[in-house]
């Protein structure tokens, strides 16, 4: 049984769909249904239904042992790293589309000039999809706003805070205050990202401002900020064209580095969690 058909068949029992998975894989969709369809002779049973795009019951079962055997394969890869010392190998990390633009590039720039052997992955996403992906395998760390799920799988650590602002259209009575408290945003209209968003969890902490309008994105709300439909809270380090920057006292959200608890002492790891400490 080969590794590389239990790694295709995991995506494929995720996706349930040939063409998602090949694109995911960055295979050809006839080269997933090859690969299914050695590993369903090898087994001798229908694995996957093309037809109603659901797994057969013995590819359900088989779901649980190949994300078992696949979890053995990457200890396995981590103890040989351990008695090596020396970081290399692919490392696929994901971060937030913030942090992606305007602090992920320096730390992997860090991170190569130091680690050139290890060969870098970096995959944007929202906060569920970052944790989903160190969950299921597909991202070695993932780097946040606020804090990791507690959960016995994940590890986690603050690696620094990102100061916060709040945005305000021009004109604004709060534009020419040279910070702003809490007790300033008593009543005042504002836009926010949808529930679950580490920035909507810490305006929903503030006492006063009123939740007028949801938007998709940090820069969606930075453009609407700009014209004129309320104000917002975002890291100073946020692009906000046209929008009013005013520091938000003592307001700061933390930086948060995450990975499978298993790859605690994975030489790729720690070397990535040193390099993002010193640029945070």
């Amino acid at each position: 049984m080969e590794l590389r058909h239990l790694r295709t068949f995991r995506v494929v029992a995720r996706t349930l769909n040939l063409t998602r998975a090949a694109a995911e894989l960055h295979y050809a969709q006839s080269s997933v249904s090859e690969q299914i369809q050695a590993l369903e002779a090898e087994l001798g049973a229908k694995l996957f239904d093309r037809t109603d795009r659901t797994l057969t019951a013995a590819g359900k079962r088989l779901a649980g042992y190949a994300d078992q055997v696949l979890e053995l394969v990457e200890e396995a890869k981590a103890a040989v790293d351990d008695e090596r010392g020396e970081p290399d190998g692919p490392l696929t990390i994901g971060a937030l589309e913030t942090l992606c633009a305007h602090w992920v590039p320096g730390v992997l720039s860090d991170y190569r000039t130091r680690w050139p052997r290890v060969k870098l992955t970096l995959k944007e996403g929202g906060r569920g999809e970052l944790y989903r992906g160190v969950r299921e395998s597909e991202m070695d760390v993932c780097f946040t706003f606020g804090d990791a799920p507690d959960e016995p799988a994940f590890a986690s650590r603050k690696i620094g805070e990102a100061p916060l602002v709040v945005i305000v259209p021009p004109g604004h009575p709060l534009a020419h205050k040279d910070n702003i408290r809490p007790g300033d945003l008593d009543g005042v209209g504002f836009l926010a990202t949808p529930k679950g968003c580490g920035f909507r969890e810490m305006l929903d902490r503030i006492d006063g401002p009123v939740i007028d309008t949801e938007v998709g994105s940090l820069a969606a709300l930075g453009r609407c900020v700009a014209a004129g439909m309320g104000c917002g809270i975002v890291p100073a380090m946020v692009d906000h064209p046209g929008a009013v920057a005013v520091p938000l006292a003592g307001g700061t959200t933390d930086v948060t580095m995450t990975w499978r608890r298993r790859d605690e002492h994975k030489p790729s790891v720690a070397a990535l969690l040193a390099t993002a400490t010193v640029r945070v």
